[in-house]
């Protein structure tokens, strides 16, 4: 409709970098305060890969509620005062090497672009800032007088949620799906990418990339 503008929505973790929430939890877990703690901690991280990986292929939302259990009891201003370092440590250099191009070229072509993604906060905005994201939606972990309870503030961003989110902004900024993109390497946002008239599999996995070439989708790869 005239006035409508679009955008481009995009997932991050798989999609635009290699990292994973795994990855994340695990950077925090080394750099607890007590090394004893900090031993456990990250011995829980591998010891659990299996497990949470067969909790990812059932579901990605159950995956995230099992897995920012694990952040309970945590101090917030430790994990924020730790963001930074776990961005230049961790998550700038797993960034693809074609992920900045293709947000830029999103930009040029007239998109708003749309970091969308079940990552924390703390963890997404720097990612975000770097890449010039112009909006962020993500996760938000519970704190009660400054402690991570292990719960997300509602709503819990993954699957069809991710698409009710994406649903909201579009009204609120007046965007037209229709002529808006997804771009997400996992079958779990297959909802994501059905809700939008351009999806694009990025970096895909198995499962999505059997659906894309069903659906005579766009196929890329940023690495």
């Amino acid at each position: 409709m005239d006035g409508e503008r679009k955008a481009a929505f995009f997932d991050l973790d798989g999609t635009l970098v290699h990292s994973t929430l795994v990855h994340t939890y695990a950077y925090y877990a080394r750099n607890h305060r007590s090394i004893l703690k900090s031993l456990y901690k990250f011995a829980k991280v591998v010891a659990s890969v299996p497990l949470l990986i067969l909790i990812d292929l059932y579901s990605r939302r159950a995956f995230n509620v099992y897995h920012f259990k694990r952040y309970k009891g945590m101090e917030r201003d430790r994990l924020i005062g730790l963001a930074d370092d776990l961005f230049e440590t961790v998550t700038k250099p797993s960034i693809y090497p074609r992920a900045p191009e293709l947000v830029s070229e999103s930009r040029k072509a007239g998109y708003r672009n749309v970091l969308v993604t079940g990552t924390l906060d703390f963890t997404a905005q720097p990612v975000a800032e770097h890449l010039g994201f112009d909006e962020l939606i993500c996760n938000r972990l519970e704190f009660v007088n400054h402690i991570a309870t292990g719960r997300v503030i509602p709503p819990l961003i993954a699957e069809e949620a991710k698409v009710e989110a994406i649903v909201d902004y579009c009204r609120r900024e007046n965007i037209d799906l229709s002529r808006s993109r997804a771009y997400s390497d996992s079958f779990s946002d297959l909802p994501m990418l059905q809700a939008v008239g351009e999806p694009i599999a990025t970096n895909p996995d198995r499962r999505l990339k059997r659906v894309a070439m069903e659906q005579r989708w766009p196929i890329i790869f940023l690495s």
